[in-house]
């Protein structure tokens, strides 16, 4: 069984970080409130389905094996809509697994910085 290498994951915290992505690196922006109708800040199951990024990361491992998007090398993950403290402890094992992916995504990407 060959090793794989975990896949770096870089979070952008405001829109000046935000640099042209090179051909290996994938992109994931985290949206805000989608804007159907309730407060910023609310609790709503459509809106934690967008940010979650630990599916989203898993997804986009998914869609690369199924050859539904080009191979990566690295991921951008632009925060500059939400708590990226978040984002961070979804990344850093702050945040129980709450499914298999989640433990697929703790083994396969790791924060840069």
């Amino acid at each position: 069984m060959s090793r794989i290498d975990p896949i770096p994951v870089t979070i952008i915290t405001a829109p000046s970080q935000m640099a042209g992505l090179d051909p290996d690196a994938a992109l994931i922006r985290l949206p805000a409130n989608s804007g159907h109708g309730h407060a910023d800040g609310a609790v709503c199951v459509a809106c934690a389905a967008q940010v979650d990024v630990r599916a989203l990361l898993y997804n986009l491992l998914e869609e690369q094996r199924r050859g539904l998007r080009p191979a990566f090398k690295r991921v951008v993950v632009d925060a500059c809509a939400v708590d990226p403290q978040q984002v961070v402890a979804a990344l850093t094992g702050k945040l129980p697994a709450q499914a298999l992916r989640d433990h697929t995504v703790a083994r396969m990407f790791y924060l840069v910085g």
